[in-house]
């Protein structure tokens, strides 16, 4: 999946998460709309990883998933919708509209 520098992303189907070979960093999703929708809920990377670009590689994994199996995203995760898709802008159209930003 996503690479920069020697980090690779795995995404984690059972559990519903993308994250760092380390398992240290990653991003959390929730299934939504029978499978349409990916529904983005929390991004960690622990204090000795920040800095380093990780959030926001495995917000650019998540959202090449999803364009590559025709799903959409709910930006609920506060640094997937006021820090990656600002900065990202090309992956807007990704975003799911009916219906806003998950409750949770």
């Amino acid at each position: 999946m996503a690479r920069e520098d020697g980090k690779k992303i795995v995404w984690k189907e059972a559990e519903r998460r993308f994250e760092t070979e380390d398992k240290e960093a990653f991003v959390q999703y929730k299934v939504r709309c029978n499978g349409r929708v990916f529904d983005l809920v929390h991004t960690f990377v622990p204090p000795s990883k920040r800095g380093l670009g990780l959030a926001s590689l495995l917000c650019l994994a998540a959202f090449q998933h999803a364009h590559s199996h025709s799903l959409s995203i709910i930006p609920s995760c506060s640094y997937v919708s006021d820090t990656f898709l600002p900065r990202n802008p090309s992956w807007n159209s990704l975003v799911y509209t009916e219906g806003g930003k998950s409750n949770i």
